[in-house]
């Protein structure tokens, strides 16, 4: 027996039915040409299925939006062709046993900061910026709203249609929603802006509320969120548990069903003076719904000090902690990133703690679909 027993449970929400607690979680892959998911995809999420985990959380993928996302190499879920092509990922993956989110995605004004200078129609964001004194995107208005949200309602139909287990909405790390959130790139003065984090969440809880609408009360909605953005790891949307839940309440009310809480460092307190409780149990304690925890669980660095200093080592040190913290009930499951990215056996290996077999993860590990 180990400390991570407990995660091997069932877990049920709604319509999101999984066979354990890990999940594995969106990451960029860039590997669906002209938008199109490919089967070497598909195959890639299967894998982590057959390796144990009990849910993927696909890559982020675009609604049917023009500049929704600002690579042409994205996977769109929308059209004919890329929809026909979703549905064979999630008959691939639910036929290995698993289950399948996508996650709805709209970069707001953001330019991709791995391919930069890849053609995409103009971007669009709450008031034209995407970080302190940072343009980006044309400032949008009411009527481009209004498209967005029904976008998103489109993209989570044809999810429920295409027998997809849930949705999940990208709320973190800087994109639309987020910059909705943020004081610094909400600067609006009608009714989607204002000085308190309760105005400026209006935008996602409208969409929550319209896709809730739209997919009846049994579908599951899962909805991811930050503070911090990529390259501006101090930013913070709320300061205190008090205003987390100004932030989380209209959202939950909305119909938000899992909050998907990510911290640069899973173990990382939320709010210090506050207790220990990482993003996902102040999530679960504020809401009371289910919460999924993220950032670093098995690596010994966070995501960007990847990029600079290289390989990241797999360990498992951090896992007793992870297990500590599911026993106080700070968070129902736990979503796994580069260490699942880079090993698709990642999870059985650790349920035999064969800690010297788990492989590393290191940049180059992005330059193909293992």
């Amino acid at each position: 027996m180990t400390a991570l027993d407990p995660l091997f449970v069932p877990f049920e929400c709604k319509s999101l039915k999984l066979t354990n607690r890990f999940m594995m979680a969106p990451m960029s892959r860039y590997f669906s040409p002209g938008g199109i998911v490919t089967d070497a995809v598909a195959d890639y999420y299967r894998r982590r299925i057959e390796g144990g985990a009990g849910c993927v959380i696909t890559e982020g993928v675009a609604i049917d939006r023009p500049g929704a996302v600002a690579a042409d190499t994205i996977p769109g879920f929308c059209g004919e062709e890329g929809l026909a092509a979703w549905a064979r990922l999630a008959d691939q993956v639910h036929g290995a046993g698993g289950a399948v989110i996508p996650q709805l995605w709209h970069v707001g004004g953001c330019a991709d900061f791995n391919y930069p200078d890849s053609p995409h129609p103009p971007l669009e964001s709450p008031s034209g910026l995407v970080g302190p004194g940072v343009e980006g995107g044309k400032p949008m208005t009411v009527a481009d709203i209004e498209a967005v949200i029904a976008s998103f309602v489109r993209a989570a139909l044809d999810a429920q249609r295409l027998g997809f287990d849930a949705i999940e909405l990208h709320g973190a790390h800087g994109y639309l929603f987020d910059q909705f959130f943020w004081e610094v790139t909400n600067q609006r003065t009608d009714a989607y802006g204002g000085p308190d984090i309760a105005q400026r969440v209006r935008f996602a809880a409208e969409v929550v509320a319209a896709i809730r609408a739209a997919v009846g009360p049994d579908y599951a909605i899962v909805f991811r969120i930050s503070q911090w953005k990529v390259y501006q790891y101090d930013a913070k949307i709320a300061r205190n548990p008090q205003e987390m839940e100004r932030w989380l309440a209209p959202l939950a009310a909305a119909g938000v069903d899992i909050f998907h809480c990510s911290d640069r460092r899973f173990w990382e307190p939320a709010f210090p003076d506050d207790g220990d409780y990482n993003l996902a149990g102040w999530a679960k304690k504020i809401t009371g719904r289910p919460t999924i925890t993220v950032g670093s669980v098995g690596l010994d660095r966070e995501l960007m000090e990847d990029f600079v200093a290289g390989q990241s080592r797999p360990t498992l040190q951090s896992l007793d902690e992870m297990a500590r913290r599911f026993d106080r009930g700070d968070f129902d499951l736990v979503a796994v990133g580069r260490a699942l990215l880079a090993d698709p056996n990642w999870l059985r290996k650790v349920q035999a703690g064969a800690v010297d077999e788990l492989l590393p993860y290191s940049r180059e590990t992005m330059n193909e679909l293992y």
